[in-house]
């Protein structure tokens, strides 16, 4: 990540730590208002599946050519994919996140990364006919229910990861996007 194309900020709420990088800075002109909605739906996700934790996460809005590079490393893949998610630790989906060995009492526990490919969301977003903004929140929020354990592998762990995306997504006004 060059220095000049990225920044770092931390989420308003002291119980979600985000650290927000912004590995390319054409998101600004096609999402403006991305950074905001990125780390509301990020803190929303969090607060509905974890509300009394407090936990860190790292955000990154990054261009396909990068998530492509990843998703080609970590998961064999030749091509970007909309959201990855580099989880810290193996988590249960539902259970409350347990922080590291020898981890000092009121630190945040770090549950990992989530990065995502602008040219990719705002494809899918034109071909769906959504809101990009709406698209950017709902691949956050799947994003970090990747961090906390949910799943897709099959029906009946993709029946419980999108009952809580939907929850979550109405509470931020976005409407269900598996409707």
């Amino acid at each position: 990540m060059d220095d000049d194309q990225s920044f770092s900020t931390t989420g308003r709420d002291a119980r979600v730590v985000i650290d927000l990088a912004l590995d390319d800075p054409a998101w600004l002109d096609d999402l403006p208002g991305a950074e905001d909605c990125a780390r509301q739906a990020c803190v929303a996700a969090f607060d509905q599946a974890c509300p009394e934790t407090r936990v860190g996460v790292s955000l990154m809005l990054a261009d396909d050519a990068c998530v492509r590079s990843l998703n080609g490393q970590w998961r064999a893949i030749d091509k970007p994919t909309n959201v990855l998610s580099f989880p810290s630790a193996e988590r249960v989906a539902g259970a409350v996140p347990e922080p590291a060995a020898g981890q000092p009492p009121g630190q945040e526990i770090a549950l990992g990364d989530i990065v995502l490919a602008r040219e990719t969301l705002l494809r899918e977003a034109r071909e769906a006919a959504l809101p990009a903004n709406h698209h950017l929140a709902h691949l956050v929020v799947h994003g970090a229910l990747h961090l906390l354990g949910y799943d897709h592998n099959n029906d009946d762990e993709a029946e419980t990861m999108e009952a809580v995306e939907r929850l979550v997504l109405a509470g931020l006004g976005v409407p269900d996007p598996y409707a």
